[in-house]
């Protein structure tokens, strides 16, 4: 503890996978777990309702500069539905019943129908219990005091949906979907199409890419490991680099690794892939993102390493 009460945090760098548990804003678990590493700085990406459960990468130290990269990610998510029932926010957590319908008995077959008729692009209107805001507003407020404003659609994909279970009233299917896509809105949708309403009872997030779900730690894990040794739950933290496997790596070397952590462009003999790069220098290890020319100029656009590096 610094003087005057004040807490002192340490330097603390890389990904921890949290398992988020329900009941649990996504704010309030990075700040738990930024308590038990000790971690001066700290970020997450694409944050969970507090209802649903799953994967929420934290970010800790220079690990906060792949967050931008996380969000445009693609997510999986495995999403119980309460079909014959709409609430008034699309989930369970605390909205109100607002429409009742029954429910068709529908095969598996043609639930399976339905749902592969979503796959690719198309244009979801937002909820009006979201985070968006209109006019300065989150539509959540503006829901809350009985308003309904008009809301842009927005530009999403389906890349996968696999029926899971249908019975009664009761319906699981597993999404991997684009950013920005409102799974609370696609359950509204399917039922729609198959001529009932439904609400969203569960929802438990799988995977972010480039992340499996294998890679997830439960808060009580957490917990533990913090208090048994706090130095070792530090050391089994993720790369910074390991979010950015879908960009190509290139290796360059000690010196241009130098002028490159400097903010300075360098040139590469081959410059082989172009666009964005995870940047390499031997013993220096992963350097950062850059954006390589087809003349073979890297220019350096995230650097994770300081330029005091030495030889």
């Amino acid at each position: 503890m610094a003087r005057g009460g004040r807490r002192r945090y340490d330097e603390v760098d890389g990904l921890l996978l949290l398992n988020k548990p329900a009941g649990m804003t996504s704010n309030r678990a990075l700040q738990t777990v930024r308590r038990l590493l000790n971690a001066k700085k700290a970020g997450h990406t694409g944050s969970l309702d507090p209802s649903a459960t799953g994967m929420l990468p934290l970010c800790f130290g220079e690990a906060t500069k792949v967050s931008a990269f996380l969000l445009d990610a693609d997510k999986t998510y495995r999403v119980t539905a309460r079909l014959g029932e709409a609430t008034s926010t699309g989930d369970a957590d605390g909205g109100e019943t607002i429409a009742t319908a029954d429910v068709p008995p529908l095969s598996s077959e043609e639930w399976n129908e339905i749902l592969q008729g979503f796959l690719g692009e198309s244009l979801q209107v937002p909820p009006m219990y979201s985070a968006l805001k209109k006019d300065g507003k989150r539509l959540y407020e503006l829901a809350r005091k009985g308003e309904v404003v008009e809301r842009e659609p927005r530009p999403i994909r389906i890349e996968e949906i696999t029926l899971l279970e249908a019975a009664g009233r009761r319906l699981v299917f597993r999404v991997r979907c684009s950013k920005g896509t409102y799974v609370r809105v696609l359950v509204e949708d399917i039922a729609k199409r198959a001529g009932t309403v439904a609400h969203t009872v569960r929802l438990h997030r799988e995977s972010v890419e480039p992340f499996a779900a294998a890679d997830m730690v439960d808060l009580a894990t957490v917990e533990a490991r913090a208090e048994q040794d706090r130095e070792a739950l530090r050391a089994s933290l993720l790369p910074p680099d390991v979010a950015l496997q879908g960009l190509p790596a290139v290796e360059i070397g000690a010196e241009d690794g130098l002028k490159f952590c400097g903010g300075q462009a360098v040139t590469l003999a081959d410059g082989g892939a172009t666009g964005l790069v995870r940047v390499y220098a031997g013993q220096m290890g992963f350097l950062g993102v850059g954006e390589l020319s087809q003349a073979g100029s890297l220019a350096p656009r995230r650097v994770f390493k300081s330029s005091e590096k030495t030889l």
